[in-house]
């Protein structure tokens, strides 16, 4: 509105010089309205040819999508005006680069100024490779014409190729898909925006890309995924929530629950500070070098189908987990290989389940977490799905567990007996079956029946290891302890 007075006033002076200079001929009156009349054209012309917009993207460096005809009362669709908005923006970059072949817009900011607007189709970014730019504040809104599997948003080249829900994302290591071109945007933050998809597919959707963020943004009624990542790397979501269904728990509909929060088929990605509080999975994880933390999955009930975090990519995880409260909601993984899972709060008998793709599992780490359920229901806080043949550098231990199952690499047990036999059972307490790598006991003789060997030593041996069970013999009767201590 100000830029508008600061053009108009060139005007209005002329005007009132006009008036003061002619008013005093009142027979020229008919002549001096024609005269204004024209001047006031002529005016109005110079105005119109330079639009605030343009004003606004020389000086400033803003564009906002309502100058371009973008509803901001979500009553007509602004699908086109937003696309042409971002258009301009990326005109606008300059001579240098970011990634070599992706030019550097400078900085430029897409304002949505708090609009609420509908959109029929995805507001899909320009092909050229660019970064640096800034979307920020306001709503997007699917309407009933938007298609189902698409995204609000797509940070999507036409040069790049989207993967199949098959296919992992080391797929394009093993040459099994067209390997990508290189990253076509970098730099580019979306900030304090609520991706409404309608229930017609999902929120946004980047591939291709690196250094990209997601913060303090809400994510709702997708039927696919709110946010999906393929190939590039270091996109970093946080401060975020997203869910299918508005509900802060215990909803009724929750069995029906569908659609994936969070799906990173990336490397070197982080989820940091996240609620996820409906949708079939919460985290879905394809690539490596990923890190979660500080994130409360209460998506979808494990009682109901749902999982919480899913670690795929069987055999090469490498992924962190930290600090996260799975309520209710399990962490699901495929041959983990070099995972750790930390500091966790698991409640509801929320558990972990390592699921044998291959039926290997190596330097999987699940330690100082918490874990509370059921005392009824003993559900074991580590379970197996399916068998695994090859165990190497697995340490589940130190966990703190209330009402469910303790399972654990590592077990403690100490035996007392007055005979020649001492059995350690730890087939409920050992996660893997058939499995101790290690054994230590200490033998505490405290005599004979008749106390006759308390002075003397009574030879003694591990006789039998099998089904996690050990036992230890002496050659005559005796009154003792023994300790054992075993590690899988």
């Amino acid at each position: 509105m100000m830029k508008f007075l600061i053009s108009f006033l060139p005007f209005f002076f002329l005007v009132v010089e006009v008036v003061l200079q002619e008013a005093t001929c009142f027979n020229q009156h008919k002549e001096l309205s024609h005269n204004i009349r024209n001047k006031l054209k002529g005016r109005l012309a110079i105005s119109l040819s330079h639009s605030p917009s343009q004003t606004a993207k020389a000086r400033s460096r803003v564009v906002y999508p309502a100058e371009y005809g973008a509803d901001t009362s979500g009553a007509r669709d602004s699908s086109d005006a937003i696309i042409k908005a971002l258009e301009d923006a990326f005109s606008l970059e300059s001579e240098a680069e970011l990634l070599p072949g992706v030019k550097d817009l400078g900085g430029v900011l897409v304002d949505l100024q708090g609009g609420n607007y509908t959109i029929s189709k995805p507001i899909k970014f320009p092909s050229s490779a660019a970064g640096n730019l800034v979307v920020q504040g306001g709503t997007l809104r699917a309407s009933d014409a938007f298609p189902t599997d698409r995204h609000l948003v797509e940070l999507w080249a036409s040069s790049s190729q989207k993967l199949s829900k098959t296919a992992s994302f080391d797929d394009l290591y093993n040459k099994k898909l067209q390997q990508p071109k290189g990253i076509y945007y970098e730099d580019i933050t979306f900030r304090d925006i609520l991706f409404d998809s309608g229930y017609h597919g999902g929120g946004i959707f980047v591939v291709d890309s690196a250094r990209i963020r997601i913060n303090n943004c809400f994510f709702l009624h997708f039927t696919t995924e709110g946010i999906l990542v393929q190939g590039g790397h270091e996109t970093y979501i946080s401060s975020c929530f997203l869910g299918q269904h508005s509900t802060v728990g215990g909803d009724s509909g929750e069995r029906q629950f569908s659609g994936t929060a969070i799906e990173l088929a990336s490397n070197d990605n982080a989820i940091t500070d996240i609620a996820i509080f409906s949708s079939a999975v919460g985290i879905v994880l394809r690539g490596q070098a990923n890190i979660v933390t500080g994130v409360h999955c209460y998506n979808k009930a494990t009682g109901f189908g749902g999982i919480g975090i899913l670690v795929m990519l069987a055999g090469n995880s490498q992924t962190r987990i930290d600090n996260c409260y799975m309520d209710y909601t399990a962490i699901v993984m495929e041959d983990p290989v070099q995972v750790h899972v930390t500091n966790g709060f698991f409640l509801g008998d929320a558990n972990i389940v390592l699921k044998s793709i291959k039926g290997q599992i190596s330097g999987l780490k699940i330690v100082n977490n918490m874990f509370t359920g059921n005392p009824n229901a003993k559900v074991p806080i580590v379970a197996l799905d399916g068998v695994f043949g090859n165990v190497d550098q697995v340490v589940i231990d130190l966990n703190s567990v209330d009402g469910m199952g303790l399972r654990s690499t590592v077990g403690k047990q100490s035996v007392a007996g007055n005979g020649t036999k001492w059995v350690a059972d730890f087939s409920g307490v050992l996660v893997f079956p058939n499995r101790i790598n290690h054994i230590q006991y200490s033998f505490y003789s405290q005599g004979g029946p008749n106390n006759n060997n308390n002075n003397k030593f009574v030879p003694h041996a591990v006789t039998n290891v099998t089904n996690n069970v050990v036992v230890v013999e002496s050659d005559k009767p005796v009154n003792g302890v023994v300790s054992f201590l075993v590690e899988q």
